[in-house]
């Protein structure tokens, strides 16, 4: 069995893994506030429907030294399978580790990434997924960067080059697929 190949690819909870790039705790106190606050609502929803589901959970943190762990909140809901990936470049893709606990589920071809900074270190790892023949999927209310002028035009660049950018909640209910899922009810409570 192969990912959805349509010209609109959904998410499948068979295919997925949730990456969190850099949700850190002094990167955050440089993000909008209100904005800030939807942002991780929607990683913590995916964080949560992920573990119902069953679909692995990946992050990774940027010079932790600099910029502290993942924010609290977060790291408290995150199954820790893997630590974080440590990284001082800006692509995930390079850095040590990375490619080893992304492609330990190896028939999950399927990335839905989430996190900071949208038009720096999360734009530079779509782009190095697509390389690697993943499906990229960028929930556009998951990630954030410190100008909202920066997030825009990176999905604007993301749209034109296949990437997916879709919304937290459809993520959520593509994972589902069904509503007489058995775990149905559970997810669909994160959105009410």
């Amino acid at each position: 069995m192969s990912t959805h190949q349509a010209q609109m690819p959904l998410c499948q909870r068979a295919f997925s893994q949730l990456l969190i790039i850099d949700a850190q705790e002094r990167l955050a106190a440089a993000m909008p506030a209100d904005e800030l606050d939807r942002v991780v609502d929607n990683i913590n929803r995916l964080i949560t429907a992920a573990k119902i589901l069953d679909i692995p959970v990946i992050a990774t943190q940027h010079n932790s030294k600099g910029l502290g762990p993942i924010i609290e909140t977060i790291r408290a809901n995150m199954p820790m399978v893997h630590e974080p990936t440590e990284k001082t470049a800006f692509s995930c893709c390079t850095a040590p580790g990375f490619e080893r606990n992304i492609s330990s589920h190896p028939d999950r071809r399927q990335l839905i990434v989430v996190g900071m900074e949208a038009h720096i270190c999360i734009a530079q790892t779509v782009s190095g997924l697509q390389r690697w023949g993943y499906q990229v999927f960028v929930p556009s209310d998951a990630i954030i960067s410190r100008k909202t002028a920066h997030k825009e035009n990176v999905l604007d660049r993301m749209r034109s080059c296949g990437i997916q950018v879709v919304c937290t909640e459809s993520v959520g209910f593509e994972w589902l697929g069904d509503s007489t899922d058995a775990q149905f009810r559970d997810v669909w409570s994160l959105f009410k």
